[in-house]
């Protein structure tokens, strides 16, 4: 569907010129400087805080503590779940103070807030407060804190078990199982990752007393993911907290939704009355930027012994840390549920999630948010059962697969796949990936003592969704004749300030370089929408901006029509022109925007929404890696990715995001893990140092094949791209892996791969 050459993203020049406005380089007249202080141990009681030594500091205006909060009253954070758990039972939402008052609970949680006249004073004075902590029991690994006696993370929450959520038909799985000819079992770990956005977490924020509202500048994924957390605890209408940001650096899950620091430093500027800047250090974010994943999953597949699959099961124990962020138990537990089964023509399943507090640093969506670790235990329980059987991994997978006419599918979740086409998609993935020829490469890679692996994975994941009933845009026609696009969209790299103007220019017939997306304006505040989560701007976003431009050409139709003095039925609409049918009578849609210049409204201001959808985008990816046993470096020699995205509206932004998402797939896979010391809680990867950074080099080049089928559920036909990557990453490159260690009699091999861990499960087979 693209209409134009590919010349760039529009926001490119402004970046990479430095001419980009993040939150840290907005700066206001009067402002003070803001540095907390952090827990340094994961479970202790707080018996004193001596800030004398810091009150003394030149330049210190104030220092905060639990104890100046305690007067106002806060309420505890609340979550997106409103649906019920096993046996209809509630979630536990343990409290939350915005500032620990007489114990900490994981390390980094915040403990003292110093504001002082430079960022330089706050962070000396903030190292001058003497804390006095009484330490106690710390559990870090949710195995341990399921366990009888374990200490509790919270008095409130037996057990340590917040949430017990199930799915599917759990009495007609076990008769599944009870008579299948064969099961397969695997017990692995998503583990722990840091989302690590380029933009270190940053927050201006002013008060205005006459209209008691707040202001915040901030790196989020639309304000309206995050104004509802910060008004729910801090007791605040809608419309007394505005939420900022031109320019964020990515976001990937872990900006969506407030966080404690926000509460506390709006908190801190309207008791002292003048503008308040934090700028947070990296090592901050590695403590209390809310972490991806973390969960331990038991996966079974009952199935024949031809290969016919007859049911999954999943067990699941998904670390929340010490407290519950508004996404975490929901992407734990609906997310991850919606795609059991993954690509196969299976209808019986059952899955049961546990959700547990742990003193660790709370969990939230991350890229993919449930999904990736889902079609991780299906594609290598897939793997495994071919591998036990006997069976050719390619044929088992296209004996169980939904055939495209069987779609829209109704899995054991009760999701139905909206279309895709799975057989379609490994055809092209086996050319492309030369499957044929593995044989000759891996033969090649054993003269050189190598071990060479393929890995499949087939996938799917939903798109779309949200809170809000609706997403709303709005086109409004400026002075100069300019097409202004708004919405509660929020921009943070996926290049929305290019593919949505083209939208609008292909149903408006005007070059797209005459349309441009506004962020952060007053109109895109009166809007209803919700943020850029769930691979979802495009087929809802999207869909709204081009019912809105629909809209510019209706209301155009009867602007030419008096104009051209005939019925606006006689009147027809193409490229850019209004023509009376069956004459050479025209005017065009430039023409009547700017005869109506300076109108107020312009009578050609449009809106355009689209109520909530679901799309399942799908894919078929294969890896090729070569190991080397003497070190255990694995080397990906080739990525090879077949997606169906629906109808793609700009090829290049597409693979942009596949290439990035397959990255960060990548990156779990071969090195990322967001460590904690198992007894004591502390946090062993806090800085890039110890915290594996996936780089350019860590893939080669990749190969991306569209086979679109176009999706029924938005008038786009579009389905969700960003985290399509992530999800057939994390299978096919541990698929491929194993596949490479299965000649020396390794099965399994949990992530991160990295080469100490390939190299020990080798020495250990030998």
């Amino acid at each position: 569907m693209t209409a134009t050459a590919f010349t760039g993203r529009r926001e490119d020049r402004r970046l990479i010129t430095g001419a980009g406005a993040y939150a840290a380089d907005v700066d206001l007249p009067g402002q003070k400087y803001a540095a907390f202080v952090r827990a340094d141990r994961a479970h202790a009681l707080i018996r004193s805080i001596d800030t004398a030594a810091a009150r003394a500091l030149p330049g210190v205006i104030a220092i905060f503590t639990g104890a100046d909060l305690a007067g106002s009253a806060f309420k505890p954070p609340g979550t997106m779940v409103s649906y019920p758990g096993r046996g209809g039972s509630a979630i536990i939402v343990p409290p939350r103070l915005p500032m620990a008052r007489e114990r900490v609970r994981f390390v980094g949680e915040e403990v003292a807030l110093v504001v002082a006249d430079s960022r330089a004073i706050a962070e000396d004075a903030a190292a001058l407060i003497d804390i006095d902590y009484e330490d106690l029991p710390a559990v870090a690994h949710p195995a341990d804190a399921i366990r009888e006696g374990a200490p509790l993370v919270h008095a409130g929450v037996p057990g340590n078990v917040v949430f017990d959520f199930e799915y599917g038909n759990e009495a007609a799985t076990a008769a599944a199982f009870d008579t299948a000819q064969h099961v397969v079992r695997l017990t692995l770990d998503s583990q722990r990752v840091a989302a690590c956005p380029m933009e270190p977490r940053s927050t201006v924020v002013t008060y205005d007393p006459a209209t008691q509202v707040f202001d915040l500048t901030t790196g989020n994924q639309g304000p309206t993911m995050m104004r509802p957390g910060l008004c729910h605890i801090m007791g605040l209408k809608p419309e007394q907290v505005r939420i900022h940001a031109r320019d964020v650096g990515g976001g990937f899950g872990a900006r969506s939704g407030a966080y404690m620091d926000h509460v506390i430093l709006m908190w801190a500027a309207r008791e002292l009355g003048v503008p308040l800047k934090w700028v947070g250090t990296r090592a901050e974010q590695f403590m209390v930027e809310a972490h991806g994943r973390a969960i331990m999953i038991d996966a079974e597949l009952a199935l024949d012994r031809d290969g016919t699959f007859r049911a999954f099961r999943m067990h699941w124990i998904a670390n929340q840390g010490a407290y519950l962020t508004a996404a975490g138990p929901l992407i734990n537990t609906m997310n991850g549920s919606l795609t059991i089964g993954g690509a196969y023509k299976v209808t019986t399943g059952y899955g049961r999630h546990r959700c547990v507090v742990t003193h660790t640093c709370p969990t939230t969506a991350y890229r993919g948010a449930g999904r990736p670790d889902m079609a991780y235990a299906v594609e290598r329980l897939v793997d495994e059962a071919a591998a036990q059987l006997g069976l050719d991994r390619i044929a088992i997978r296209m004996q169980n697969a939904i055939p495209k006419e069987a779609m829209p599918f109704k899995n054991a979740a009760g999701a139905t796949y909206d279309s895709g086409d799975f057989p379609g998609l490994m055809q092209r993935a086996l050319a492309a990936a030369d499957w044929a020829g593995f044989g000759a490469r891996k033969a090649a890679s054993a003269t050189r003592a190598r071990l060479r692996g393929l890995g499949v994975a087939m996938f799917l994941e939903p798109s779309g969704g949200g809170a809000a009933p609706k997403d709303q845009a709005a086109l409004r026609i400026a002075p100069d004749g300019r097409v202004l696009l708004h919405a509660v969209t929020q921009n943070h790299g996926q290049g929305h300030e290019t593919v949505f103007p083209e939208i609008v220019a292909r149903v408006l017939g005007l070059p797209p370089e005459r349309i441009e997306l506004v962020t952060d304006h007053p109109v895109s505040a009166t809007l209803m929408g919700n943020g850029v989560v769930g691979s979802r701007s495009m087929q809802q976003y999207g869909a709204a901006f081009h019912l809105g431009a629909q809209e510019v050409v209706r209301k155009g139709r009867l602007l030419a029509a008096r104009h051209l003095e005939t019925a606006p039925e006689d009147i027809e609409f193409s490229h850019g022109t209004y023509k009376v049918k069956g004459t050479d009578l025209t005017v065009t849609l430039d023409a009547l925007i700017a005869a109506h210049k300076g109108q107020a409204p312009h009578p050609l201001d449009a809106e355009g929404e689209v109520g909530l959808t679901r799309a399942f985008p799908s894919g078929v990816h294969m890896a090729e890696v070569e190991i080397d046993p003497d070190t255990g470096a694995t080397h990906v020699d080739r990525y090879v990715a077949v997606d169906d995205c629906g109808n793609v509206l700009n090829h290049t932004l597409v693979e942009a995001q596949l290439h990035g998402g397959i990255m960060q797939g990548a990156g779990q896979v071969l090195g990322e893990h967001e460590a904690y010391d198992r007894d004591s809680g502390q946090l062993l990867a806090g800085s890039f140092m110890d915290y594996f950074m996936p780089r350019a080099g860590l893939l080669p080049a990749i190969e991306t094949v569209e086979h679109s089928v176009p999706s029924p559920t938005n008038v786009l036909g579009a389905k969700g791209t960003g985290e399509a990557g992530t999800t057939g990453a994390l299978p096919v490159l541990m698929n491929a892996i194993v596949d490479a260690l299965r000649e020396r009699g390794i099965a399994h091999l949990d992530m991160p791969a990295t080469p100490a861990r390939v190299w020990q499960a080798l020495q250990q087979a030998t």
